[in-house]
C-alpha cells in the first residue's frame, strides 16, 4: 500500500458507520503525514547506514562506537520497514486538549520537528494503557486500532468525560480487548500491545530495583507482562543498557521461546537475550530427566552447588615440601612458604584456570629475586618453562580443570563427594554414585554451570598467551615499518617523528584482528534477568541465574499453583532462601484467555490437590461447552474442527503417538506450559499422574484452550 494515496482504513461493510469522515478524517490526515515521514525517515536511515558502512572502521573505542551505531540504525530500519503505518497503536485526547496524541511502537518525528508518534514506553504514553474510568489520568477519550495486512480493519473508542462523546464510535470500553481475545491463535504469540490492560501496564512500568514477582494464574497475561516489561526496562532505565549488561529473558522450554520469538522485535527491541536454563550449559541440550526422585532432590539444593567451591579448592593446595630449582645460572631453593606465597597471588574472584597463570608469574618473580646478579628475565622465564620438575609440581598442585571432569568425579569417587559435601550421609553418597560419570541429567546442570563459572575456560590461558605473543609479534613488525619510514625522513622532524611514540605504535595494531576467544553470550553478567514459569526452578537452578545477575535485579513470573512439584512457601520465603532480599509481589487475578466454560472444569481439578490455589476469574465466555468423549473419537474431533475453522491452532496433549501437523500440535503437559491454542484435546488426562504433579499437569493442559476444550478417555 502507498500510504500517501490509499486510505489507511479498510473497514468492512458492516462497519460502514465507522467510516464516516467526521469520525476518521483527522486520522486520515495524520496517517498521510505519518506515511510521508516514514518514507523520508527510511531513506535517511538507509543513507546514514550506507555512509557508516563505507567509512573506515577505526580503532579501539571508535570502532566499537561505530559498530554500536550500525546495530542501532539497522534495528530501527528493520522495525520501520516491518510495520509501516501500523506502527501506530491508537491515540489519546486529553481533557484539556483538542488534538489527539498518537501512540506508536516507536517514536517518530517529521522533518519540521512535529511529534507524529510517541513511543509506547515513554511516560507520556502511559495513559493510553493505564487510564480507566475510575482513574482517567486526564484523558477525555482513547482510540485503539486493529490492523490487518497493513490497514485498519476496525477501531474502538473509549470516552472518559461527557464532553468526549463527539466524533467517537463504538463506545464500549471493553470491545477492543474482548474482540482481540476471541481472535484465532497461530504458531507465534499474537500482537497484543495495543490492548495491554491497566493492571498489566502498572507492572510493565514498575522500577527495576530488587526482585519483582508477577504472580498470577493461567490466562492472566504473565508472559505478556514479562516480554513487554523487558522492552520497557531497556528503553526507560539507563542502568540496564547493553553496555551495562542488558537483559536476559529465561523461558521454560524451546517451544515457548519459538512461540514468543516475534514479540520483542515487534516492540522495537532486539537486544534481549532469550534462553532456557538448558541453554546456559553446554551439556544442557543432551541432558536427560533425572529418573530417581531422591537423586533429583539431593542435587536440587543450593547447598550442593556450594560444594563446587570445596571441590575446586581441593586442587589449589600448595606443595608442603620445598624443592631445588636448577637453572643455567644457579641453583635456588623454592620453599613451602614460597609456594604458599605464589598460591596466594591470584586476585579474589579469578577463575581457577586463569588464576594458574598468576600463580606461575608469582613463582617466576620469586625465583628471579633469588638469583644473584642480572639474569635476563626472558631467558630465565624460558629456562623455567623447560624445567619439567617445576612445571610438573605446579601441574599436580594447581592443574587445569574441566567442569565436566570435576562434577563427574563427584558421582564416581565416593571419598571425593564426602570431602566436598560432608553433610551428606553415607546412604546419600551411595545414592548419588553412578557408573557413567558423564551421563548428564537436568539435575546436573546447575553443578556443571557453577563449576564452569568457578573454573573458567581451561583454554583461556593458552589463548591469552597466543594473543599476547601475536600482539608482541605485530608490535615488532610495526616497529620495523616505522623505522623504515623514519629512515626515509630527511630531517627527522615534523609529524612523522610522532611515530617514535610507543602509544602511537600500539594504536597502529588492530588487536581485533588477532587471535582471541569468543565470549559466551549467556555467561553474563546481566543487568536484569526476567524468569517466566519461575515456580518450577529448584534452589540449585536459581544459583545459575544469581551468578549471572550480581545486581539482584529480577522480574520473576509464575504461579505457585502451577508448580509440578509443589510450592508450599510464599514467594518471599522461597526467594529469600535462595539469596534475594528485596522482593515485591504484584498479583494478576483476571483470566483474559481461558473461557468460563473451561475454567468451570479446570478449577475443581487444581483445588482438589491445592485448596488455596490462586485461580483467576475469567471475564469472557466462548459459548462452547467442554466436550467429553472416547480416545477413539480423536481423529473425528480434529477433522470436524479443521473443517469448520480455516484458521487457528489446535493441540493434542497427552498422546505421544499422535503426529503433529501444521495446524495441530502434539505436546506433553509440561511442554504446553506458557502456550495457548484455539482447541485443546486432552487424551487420558488421568494418566498424567497422581498427587500434585498429576493435578498440575491436568490443570495446565486444560487452561491452554482459548475457545474449546475436548477431554477424551480410554474407558
Amino acid at each position: 500500500m502507498n500510504p500517501l494515496t490509499t486510505s489507511a482504513f479498510d473497514l468492512p461493510g458492516r462497519l460502514s458507520p465507522k467510516a464516516d469522515p467526521a469520525l476518521i478524517g483527522g486520522d486520515e490526515q495524520h496517517f498521510a503525514a505519518l506515511g510521508k515521514s516514514l518514507e523520508q525517515t527510511i531513506a535517511e536511515l538507509s543513507d546514514r547506514l550506507d555512509d557508516l558502512r563505507r567509512a573506515p572502521g577505526g580503532l579501539g573505542r571508535e570502532a566499537m562506537d561505530r559498530d554500536v551505531e550500525i546495530h542501532r540504525l539497522t534495528a530501527r530500519l528493520r522495525a520501520l520497514r516491518r510495520f509501516g503505518l501500523d506502527l501506530c497503536l491508537g491515540h489519546i485526547v486529553g481533557a484539556d486538549e483538542s488534538e489527539p496524541t498518537y501512540i506508536g511502537r516507536l517514536g517518530l518525528t517529521d522533518g519540521e520537528g512535529r511529534r507524529l508518534l510517541i513511543d509506547w514506553r515513554s511516560p507520556a504514553a502511559e495513559p493510553f494503557f493505564a487510564a480507566t474510568h475510575a482513574n482517567p489520568m486526564g484523558l477525555a477519550s482513547r482510540r485503539r486500532y486493529r490492523w490487518t495486512r497493513g490497514r485498519i480493519s476496525d477501531y474502538w473508542d473509549e470516552v472518559f468525560t461527557a464532553d468526549g462523546l463527539e466524533r467517537h464510535a463504538a463506545l464500549d470500553d471493553q470491545s477492543a480487548f474482548i474482540a482481540s481475545l476471541g481472535s484465532n491463535r497461530s504458531a507465534r504469540m499474537r500482537d497484543v500491545l495495543a490492548t495491554i490492560q491497566a493492571d498489566q501496564d502498572a507492572i510493565i512500568r514498575a522500577g527495576s530495583r530488587g526482585a519483582l514477582v508477577v504472580d498470577g494464574g493461567p490466562g492472566t497475561g504473565k508472559t505478556v507482562v514479562a516480554l513487554h516489561r523487558s522492552a520497557h526496562l531497556l528503553y526507560s532505565d539507563p542502568r540496564l543498557g547493553h553496555r551495562r549488561g542488558g537483559v536476559l529473558f529465561v523461558g521454560p522450554h524451546q517451544p515457548y521461546l519459538a512461540y514468543v520469538a516475534d514479540v520483542l522485535p515487534s516492540l522495537g527491541e532486539e537486544g534481549v537475550q532469550t534462553c532456557t536454563l538448558r541453554d546456559l550449559v553446554t551439556e544442557g541440550a543432551g541432558a536427560a530427566i533425572e529418573t530417581d526422585p531422591e537423586v533429583a532432590r539431593l542435587k536440587s539444593s543450593a547447598h550442593m552447588v556450594k560444594a563446587i567451591e570445596k571441590a575446586v579448592r581441593f586442587y589449589e593446595e600448595p606443595p608442603t615440601q620445598g624443592m631445588t630449582v636448577t637453572t643455567p645460572w644457579s641453583e635456588v631453593r623454592l620453599s613451602a612458604g614460597d609456594w604458599a606465597e605464589a598460591f596466594d597471588a591470584p586476585e579474589a574472584g579469578t577463575p581457577h584456570n586463569e588464576a594458574r597463570d598468576q600463580v606461575w608469574e608469582e613463582l617466576v618473580t620469586i625465583l628471579q629475586d633469588k638469583h644473584d646478579g642480572d639474569v635476563p628475565p626472558a631467558l630465565l622465564r624460558k629456562a623455567l618453562l623447560h624445567d619439567q620438575e617445576l612445571t610438573g609440581a605446579l601441574d599436580r598442585a594447581w592443574p587445569l580443570l574441566e567442569a565436566a571432569d570435576l562434577v563427574g568425579d563427584l558421582w564416581t569417587v565416593p571419598a571425593y563427594l564426602r570431602l566436598c559435601a560432608p553433610w551428606l550421609s553415607r546412604d546419600d553418597v551411595r545414592t548419588l554414585q553412578r557408573e557413567d560419570a558423564q551421563a548428564w541429567t537436568v539435575s546436573d546442570l546447575p553443578l556443571l554451570d557453577a563449576a564452569r563459572q568457578r573454573l573458567g575456560d581451561p583454554g583461556a590461558a593458552r589463548r591469552k598467551r597466543r594473543h599476547n605473543a601475536a600482539v608482541a609479534a605485530e608490535r615488532e613488525r610495526m616497529a620495523d615499518v616505522i623505522a623504515n619510514v623514519l629512515a626515509a625522513d630527511d630531517d627527522g622532524e615534523g609529524a612523522v617523528t610522532m611515530l617514535h611514540g610507543q602509544d602511537l605504535k600500539d594504536t597502529l595494531i588492530d588487536e581485533s584482528a588477532l587471535p582471541g576467544a569468543d565470549p559466551d553470550g549467556l555467561a553474563g553478567p546481566f543487568a536484569h534477568v526476567v524468569v517466566d514459569e519461575a515456580q518450577e526452578l529448584t534452589d540449585a537452578e536459581w544459583q545459575m541465574l544469581l551468578l549471572r545477575c550480581p545486581s539482584r535485579s529480577f522480574t520473576i513470573v509464575g504461579d505457585r499453583a502451577q508448580a509440578r512439584h509443589g510450592f508450599t512457601e510464599s514467594w518471599q520465603e522461597r526467594l529469600g532462601r535462595i539469596g534475594l532480599d528485596r522482593i515485591d509481589v504484584a498479583s494478576l487475578s483476571i483470566n483474559y484467555r481461558t473461557p468460563e466454560e473451561v475454567m468451570a472444569e479446570a478449577e475443581p481439578v487444581i483445588r482438589a490437590a491445592l485448596p488455596d490455589a490462586n485461580v483467576p476469574v475469567s471475564i469472557r465466555s466462548s459459548g462452547i461447552p467442554v466436550v467429553h468423549g472416547s480416545v477413539s473419537d480423536l481423529d473425528s474431533v480434529l477433522a470436524a474442527w479443521l473443517g469448520a475453522h480455516a484458521d487457528g491452532i489446535a493441540c493434542v496433549i497427552g498422546d505421544p503417538t499422535f503426529r503433529a501437523t501444521p495446524r495441530v500440535r502434539s505436546l506433553t503437559p509440561e511442554l504446553s506450559k506458557g502456550l495457548e491454542f484455539d482447541l485443546v484435546v486432552l487424551v487420558d488426562p488421568d494418566s498424567f499422574g497422581k498427587g500434585i504433579e498429576g493435578a498440575v499437569d491436568r490443570y495446565v493442559a486444560m487452561t491452554r484452550a482459548t475457545r474449546q476444550l475436548v477431554v477424551l478417555t480410554s474407558s
